[in-house]
C-alpha cells in the first residue's frame, strides 16, 4: 500500500500546478467543514458547561413571547409576585425566586450608557439561587444583599472600561435611570461582552425605580433532587394555568427545563451546521468534477505507460487500484490542506472573539475529527478517480503502445 502511495505523490509532484488547482475545491470544502465543526462543537461544549454550572434541576417561567422583560418586547402577557407564590407552593418545588430584566440608562463620569439589568429577589432563599442560576460571583468587592438598597454590582466590563473611558471601581457611585447608586462588587465575567457590562440590582428598587409595581419578567425554580425537573415543570404550568384562569394550550406563559433550553441550542445549532454544510459541499463538488478532470487526463498523458505495464503482467484491476489511489492522494493531500486552514481559522475566530470581551466561544479539535476527515478526503478522491480510473483498465495494450 505504502508503494501506491508514493506512486500518487510521484504523479502529484510532477504535475504541481494541476494539482494544487485540483486540490482548491476539496480544501476550502473541507477547512469549512472543519472550522464549522470545531467552532460548532466548542460553542456545544461551551453551552453544556454553563448548563452544568446552573444545574439542570432548574425550571423557568417568562410571558410568552418575553425575551427579557415583558414591557421590553411589546408582549401584553406578564407575571407577578402572585406567580412567584403559585410556584413556590406547586409540588416539588424546593426554592424559587423572579426577578427583572430590562435595559437601563447608566451615567458614569459624565458618560451616558444603555446596558442590561437583572435583580435579585427580597428574600435570601430567592438571592441564593438567583446567584446559583445566572452564575453570578464575585470578581472584587462582595455580592448585593436584597437588603443593600440602592447599592449595584456591575459587570466585569465596566471594571475593564469596555463600557465608559473611565473603569467603575467598587466604592463609586453611578446613576441608573437618574438615580445615584452606589458600586459594592464587580461581577467576575460571564464570557460575553453584553452581560459583561450589565448592572445587579435589588427587586424592589428596580421595581420602584422602574415603576413597574410587582411585575416580574421571569420566575425560576430550583427542583427538589428526588424530583423529575420535566414533571414538575408540568405541574407548575398546571397550578399557572388554574391561578391564570387560562385553559389548556391557552397559556400566556411558557414554562421550560434547563435541558429544554439546552436542547433548544443544540437543535438551533445543528440546523445551522446542516445548512452550512450544504453550502460547504457545493466547493467539494467542485473538486470532484477537478479530480476527475485531472484523471481523465492523466489517462489520456500515460495511455502509454499503461500499456507498457500492461504488457509486462499488469493486470486491469492493478492499473485500476494505482489511479484510485493516485486520485485518493489528490483528496488525502487537499483535505490535510484544508484541515490545517479549517484549524487556524477556527482559532482565529476563538482569539479575536476572545479580544472583543467574548471567551465564550473556543475551538474544540478532536483527534477523532482529524482521522476521519482524513479517512474522508482520501475516500471523496477515490470515488471521484473511479471512472477514470476504469477508462485506464480497459485500454488494449496495443492500442496504448500505438498511442501518441
Amino acid at each position: 500500500m505504502m508503494d501506491l502511495f508514493k506512486v500518487g505523490w510521484r504523479s502529484l509532484q510532477r504535475r504541481r500546478l494541476r494539482s494544487l488547482l485540483t486540490m482548491l475545491g476539496v480544501f476550502i470544502g473541507v477547512a469549512t467543514i472543519v472550522t464549522l465543526i470545531a467552532l460548532g462543537q466548542g460553542l456545544e461544549d461551551s453551552i453544556e458547561q454553563q448548563f452544568a454550572e446552573i444545574g439542570t434541576d432548574k425550571v423557568f417561567v417568562q410571558p410568552r413571547g418575553s425575551q427579557g422583560g415583558a414591557d421590553a418586547t411589546g408582549s401584553t402577557a406578564k407575571l407577578t409576585e402572585k406567580d412567584l407564590d403559585v410556584v413556590r407552593r406547586t409540588a416539588g418545588v424546593e426554592s424559587a425566586g423572579g426577578g427583572l430584566i430590562r435595559v437601563v440608562k447608566v451615567e458614569y463620569n459624565d458618560e451616558t450608557r444603555f446596558v442590561g439589568m437583572f435583580t435579585i429577589p427580597p428574600d435570601s432563599e430567592g438571592e441564593k439561587l438567583t446567584y446559583e442560576a445566572f452564575g453570578i460571583d464575585p470578581y472584587e468587592g462582595r455580592v448585593l444583599d436584597s437588603n443593600d438598597g440602592k447599592k449595584v454590582m456591575v459587570g466585569f466590563g465596566q471594571r475593564q472600561g469596555d463600557v465608559f473611558s473611565k473603569e467603575v471601581k467598587v466604592r463609586d457611585s453611578i446613576t441608573i435611570n437618574d438615580e445615584k447608586f452606589k458600586v459594592v462588587g464587580i461581577m467576575d465575567t460571564f464570557g460575553n461582552n453584553q452581560d459583561d457590562k450589565s448592572v445587579l440590582l435589588t427587586e424592589e428598587v428596580a421595581q420602584d425605580l422602574l415603576g413597574v409595581g410587582d411585575t416580574l419578567d421571569n420566575v425560576f425554580a430550583k427542583v427538589k433532587s428526588t424530583q423529575d425537573p420535566a414533571v414538575v415543570a408540568e405541574r407548575i404550568k398546571k397550578d399557572l394555568r388554574k391561578s391564570r384562569g387560562l385553559k389548556e394550550g391557552k397559556e400566556d406563559f411558557t414554562v421550560t427545563t434547563a435541558t429544554d433550553f439546552l436542547d433548544t441550542v443544540n437543535n438551533v445549532l445543528n440546523i445551522v451546521q446542516i445548512f452550512l454544510f450544504g453550502i460547504a459541499s457545493i466547493s467539494l463538488v467542485v473538486g470532484g468534477i477537478g479530480i476527475v478532470n485531472t484523471m481523465y487526463t492523466a489517462v489520456i498523458e500515460r495511455t502509454q505507460e499503461i500499456g507498457v505495464m500492461k504488457a509486462m503482467g499488469a493486470r486491469n484491476k492493478d492499473i485500476t487500484t494505482i489511479f484510485l489511489f493516485e486520485s485518493g492522494v489528490l483528496g488525502f493531500t487537499g483535505g490535510l490542506i484544508g484541515i490545517i486552514i479549517g484549524v487556524g481559522f477556527a482559532k482565529i475566530v476563538e482569539h479575536g472573539l476572545a479580544a472583543s470581551g467574548n471567551s465564550f466561544l473556543q475551538a474544540s479539535v478532536s483527534p477523532m475529527l482529524i482521522i476521519l476527515t482524513l479517512f474522508f478526503s482520501f475516500a471523496f478522491g477515490a470515488a471521484a478517480g473511479t471512472f477514470p480510473a476504469m477508462q485506464a483498465s480497459k485500454l488494449k495494450v496495443t492500442d496504448a503502445l500505438r498511442y501518441e
